[in-house]
């Protein structure tokens, strides 16, 4: 058989416990495809399932491959699929479980890939699935954004914050991005009318149509005590105080990301027409996986940008 080479671990624990191995190369079933990978993200999930934090990889399903996100060409498609042919560039998500990724090849379900925008490489493409399309649902899903509000962005220079304030200006919004100092001209490039740091927090949370939350924390629950009446918070993080938006006459919620090919499909026009810049921080090969979730757990320094893993 086939075999290929993967990021797995075998138990729960430190980074040491990832290894770089050779596999069998797996067969896609029903609704899968087999993409040749040549590019797959890292992000904060990973090092959750790394550690046994996260609920979409239980301990009876270990071994596994680490990985989410991921450009790469159709290499065969299992049975029923007709949306991708054998020879097709895509990027998406490998599955709701958010893991197969880093390897050489990877299965994924065709519901949560689409055809890769033209423009982008390979390393672009997998930087963005699972936070573009995180700023997406915040944003037009949960917030009903429309053109014309006001949104306050906090931690609006971040993987997700970076493209909700993109996409928020792209839909015809006012955005004001709470941003370290040093990031304000950044977030401006972007696409921000405005750049404050948290000592202005109420004074434009009070001001705001949708505070969009991206950091959680202190941040999140000051941001809801001074929310003005008829708005709404939308947190990618943790749960924000209901009760406590409620109080105000306003709303809070909390979501968790859902990656489909027709959420894809509108950030990869998007990207085609030039409205959304990917950021990509670092790009490293498979085999420094380590190095990259020394990063996670900030035992090195971690660029701005999504680490992205090439080859």
């Amino acid at each position: 058989m086939p075999t290929m080479k993967a990021a797995r671990i075998d138990r729960f624990g430190p980074i040491g416990h990832i290894a770089l191995r050779e596999i069998e190369r797996p067969a896609p079933g029903p609704g899968e495809v087999l993409v040749r990978v040549h590019a797959s993200g890292v992000g904060p999930w990973d090092a959750w399932i790394r550690t046994g934090q996260s609920t979409r990889v239980p301990a009876e399903s270990l071994p596994v491959t680490l990985g989410s996100d991921l450009s790469g060409v159709v290499e065969a498609i299992g049975p029923g699929v007709v949306s991708v042919a054998v020879g097709d560039e895509v990027f998406g998500v490998t599955n709701p479980w958010f893991n197969g990724a880093n390897a050489e090849f990877a299965l994924a379900q065709a519901s949560m890939i689409a055809r890769k925008p033209a423009r982008l490489g390979h390393v672009a493409a997998a930087s963005m699935p699972v936070i573009a399309v995180t700023a997406w649902q915040v944003l037009a899903e949960y917030g009903g954004l429309e053109a014309g509000q006001r949104v306050l962005v906090l931690g609006a220079a971040g993987n997700v914050g970076a493209y909700a304030v993109q996409l928020a200006r792209s839909l015809g919004a006012t955005v004001v991005a709470l941003t370290r100092p040093h990031e304000s001209q950044r977030v401006r490039d972007l696409g921000a009318a405005e750049a404050i740091g948290p000592e202005d927090l109420e004074a434009e949370s009070a001001l705001a149509d949708i505070v969009i939350d991206t950091v959680g924390e202190a941040l999140q629950q000051r941001a809801l005590a001074a929310l003005r009446p008829g708005a709404i918070l939308v947190s990618a993080v943790s749960p924000p105080d209901a009760a406590l938006a409620a109080a105000r006459h306003a709303r809070a919620v909390f979501f968790i990301v859902e990656v489909t090919t027709e959420r894809l499909t509108r950030i990869a026009d998007m990207a085609e027409r030039g409205e959304l810049v990917p950021n990509v921080g670092i790009v490293l090969p498979l085999g420094e996986i380590h190095r990259a979730h020394e990063m996670l757990d900030g035992l090195r320094e971690r660029p701005t940008g999504k680490i992205v893993l090439s080859g």
